[in-house]
């Protein structure tokens, strides 16, 4: 993991940044931005500080305004300008453009370790099962523990074994031999041995049937194969990464999966969460995919930003589709948006499937109190910037107030808008009452 610098000046001006790198999974740390520094370092400094800055880093201009994101160039660094309203997508967007490459967006603590014992698997050469819901990014972090592996000058392939023909998954895995069988005009490595000394990515391997799932398991077993058509086997040096969107212990429990097969590949388990139940990711995905499109689409015209209204529908919003979903949404908005920033109109968010209102058991109506008919703001302590935890706090406690007028006020029915359970709910309730008392 690379190390980074923010300076001094900008801690003291935007304390709020400082916590969220730290948070977000990389290695900073506060520097002195006039004294010398390492070659190749990277800084993070207020924009007054440009004198002490070179072209790979990143200018802040903390004022009040439209925020912008003003790329490098012409041997100047970039430069983020924002005010405490853009203040937490801003700091999710510096983080995401110091990330190294091929390094998963993390903004959520339960992602941060993660990576963390991630990072520690990566030192290994044992196998790896990954498993999660489709669009959890269980190929991105297949790809991360390569980058970080001993192996990482090597190959990474990728195959998914539910694409895969199945009369021709066992020579397109392991290989064949010329004639080995009609249309088999010429020899053929196989996936296994294209991989030889780098990484082979198995997702969905729960499709294999259950014949070869035994010649995977002698190739693990063994560390060589048997082409079709061979009578050799041939050493091979691959590290597999297995990847499943199932439950493969409960496959195996069912006779779908061979139990030794699965044995041999939970050697370094690791469990990928639902987008929404790493909520910190979603602000730090949705930076770095729209910093992605920008640079593949936008390099020309300025970079868009959503409003701090549309963050709080992001944030609220269930995600099944995690963040395959999240990126279909990004770039619909950006499409079809009609301002110069992403609203919540231009989100076009599904509504979560409630169950019919036959079904659903009378909720007590919730008593709407005065201040919630309104935008909570959270004042700014007297010579200090709103808090980066105070503009998230009312951005939450103004969808609760708009999940709850569009329920008519009851209580679970704006419960399931929000993807949070009825305590939860009760819990935002007497914050708002309190802030109302205030």
């Amino acid at each position: 993991m690379s190390t980074f610098g923010i300076s001094d000046a900008l801690c003291a001006r935007v304390p709020a940044l400082h916590a969220w790198l730290e948070h977000a999974y990389l290695d900073i740390a506060p520097v002195a931005a006039h004294l010398p520094r390492d070659k190749g370092s990277i800084y993070v400094m207020l924009a007054s500080e440009i004198a002490f800055a070179t072209c790979r880093d990143i200018l802040i201009d903390y004022r009040e305004g439209a925020p912008r994101y003003i790329r490098a160039a012409d041997g100047l660094p970039a430069r983020v300008e924002f005010g405490p309203a853009d203040l937490e997508f801003a700091c999710a967007l510096v983080a995401e453009l110091l990330r190294p490459s091929g390094t998963p967006a993390v903004g959520d603590g339960a992602s941060a370790r993660l990576m963390t014992l991630a990072t520690r698997i990566a030192t290994s050469d044992a196998t790896v099962l990954i498993q999660g819901d489709t669009g959890t990014g269980k190929e991105g972090m297949a790809r991360f523990i390569h980058a970080r592996s001993a192996r990482k000058d090597k190959d990474f392939i990728a195959v998914n074994c539910a694409a895969l023909p199945e009369t021709m998954m066992e020579a397109m895995l392991f290989g064949h031999k010329k004639g080995s069988f009609t249309g088999a005009a010429q020899s053929s490595d196989g996936l296994f041995l294209a991989a030889d000394g780098g990484t082979l990515l198995l997702d969905e391997i729960a499709e294999l049937p259950l014949n070869l799932q035994a010649k995977l398991l002698r190739a693990l077993q063994e560390g060589e194969i048997l082409p079709v058509g061979a009578t050799h086997p041939v050493p091979v040096n691959v590290r597999v990464i297995a990847a499943c969107n199932r439950d493969l212990a409960a496959e195996a429990d069912a006779g779908r999966f061979r139990s030794d097969l699965y044995w041999r590949l939970n050697v370094m388990p690791l469990a990928m969460m639902p987008l929404a139940d790493r909520r910190g990711d979603v602000l730090a995905i949705a930076a770095s995919m729209l910093l992605g499109f920008d640079e593949k689409h936008n390099a020309q015209s300025e970079f868009v930003w959503p409003t701090a209204e549309a963050i709080a529908a992001l944030d609220a919003h269930e995600w099944p589709g995690n963040a395959r979903e999240l990126g279909n949404v990004l770039q619909r908005a950006l499409v079809l948006r009609e301002g110069e920033r992403i609203t919540v109109s231009d989100l076009s968010l599904m509504a979560p499937v409630a169950a019919p209102v036959a079904q659903q058991a009378p909720a007590p109506r919730h008593e709407i109190i005065p201040e919630m008919q309104e935008p909570i703001y959270m004042p700014a302590q007297r010579g200090r910037p709103t808090r980066l935890q105070d503009i998230a706090r009312a951005s939450k406690l103004d969808a609760v107030r708009h999940a709850l007028r569009e329920a008519d006020g009851h209580r679970a029915l704006a419960a399931r808008k929000l993807g949070i359970s009825e305590r939860t709910l009760r819990y935002r309730l007497a914050e708002l009452r309190n802030l109302a008392m205030a």
